[in-house]
């Protein structure tokens, strides 16, 4: 087995995290889905960015969470901000334990778990704009499409 050093200041590692992220991801999804929203997982962004959880509705309104499974990971994602221009309402998701304080107010706020999620804080609405709606569903579309027939092939 290998030892891992910690720096003085830093966190050690959490081998749960990986579950945990997991469970939260499983939650957004069912959560999502029981919104009228299809959800894709580890969607890339046009930025190069890469989003955890992307949801389209009917209407083509796109709404993203950025799964959160422990103190560190969220105090070392500064990148989040830049999400925002990506979609209509972001989120942050959470298991029950985290500590909501931690999540700014002027975004929305998913507790989740293995069996689905609720909505704590609603996210204000923030409208796309038309062609970079188009870009973005046009992606989401042909990345589900890549998926779904990769995954088709390794039956």
């Amino acid at each position: 087995m290998a030892i891992k050093f910690i720096n003085p200041g830093e966190e050690p590692e959490d081998p749960d995290e990986e579950s945990r992220t997991a469970e939260i991801t499983r939650g957004v999804r069912r959560l999502f889905l029981d919104m009228g929203f299809a959800p894709l997982c580890e969607l890339t962004l046009i930025t190069g960015r890469r989003v955890d959880v992307a949801g389209l509705n009917k209407k083509g309104e796109l709404i993203v969470a950025e799964v959160k499974s422990s103190i560190p990971d969220f105090k070392s994602d500064h990148k989040w901000t830049e999400y925002l221009a990506h979609c209509d309402r972001f989120f942050f998701a959470v298991n029950r334990d985290f500590p909501n304080e931690l999540i700014p107010n002027e975004v929305g706020l998913i507790i989740a778990d293995g069996y689905g999620g609720t909505v704590m804080r609603e996210s204000p609405t923030l409208k796309l704009a038309p062609a970079r709606r188009k870009s973005l569903t046009l992606k989401f579309a042909r990345v589900a499409a890549e998926r779904l027939s990769y995954s088709l092939d390794e039956t």
